[in-house]
């Protein structure tokens, strides 16, 4: 079980206004809108997640670690994705802590390292500076889920 980690003090006053603009299309770089069936209210949750994309597969970060979000994919297993007017239901399958590491090491950092922005906010505004230095280290406290389209 991973640990909740320090959510930094804007993302909460930021996130609403990325659910308004990725309701109208892929304005913020590679994120998505992720509903997921709350695990106690039955109620469906949206919060706004980095989705990355790489050779025709999908993974989400918790990168705060265990947040409600995250309890809730695990719990449901399944979710709806949403950019703009595209919905798509997918099915979450949390990686192991092994394939956890190796993602951040062989996909995420490759992918990260390509911009000094993406190094930037990761780092910086993100607090998650050990996704790219200790892919060990991060696979401990950070879920990572690999989505895949739901069948039906």
């Amino acid at each position: 079980m991973v640990a909740q980690l320090h959510v930094p003090r804007l993302v909460p006053i930021f996130n609403p206004i990325v659910r308004r603009l990725l309701r109208v299309g892929r304005l913020m770089g590679p994120n998505a809108l992720l509903s997921v069936r709350g695990r106690k209210s039955g109620e469906v949750r949206t919060t706004p997640v980095a989705l990355l994309e790489v050779g025709g597969r999908r993974w989400t970060v918790g990168t705060f670690g265990n947040v409600n979000w995250v309890r809730n994919l695990r719990a449901a297993g399944e979710g709806t994705l949403t950019v703009g007017r595209r919905t798509e239901r997918v099915r979450a399958v949390e990686l192991d802590r092994a394939q956890a590491e190796s993602f951040f090491a062989d996909v995420l950092a490759p992918f990260v390292g390509r911009t000094w922005f993406a190094r930037w906010l990761l780092g910086s505004v993100l607090h998650a500076r050990d996704i790219l230095d200790d892919p060990r280290g991060a696979a401990a406290l950070r879920p990572v889920f690999e989505l895949h389209r739901a069948e039906g």
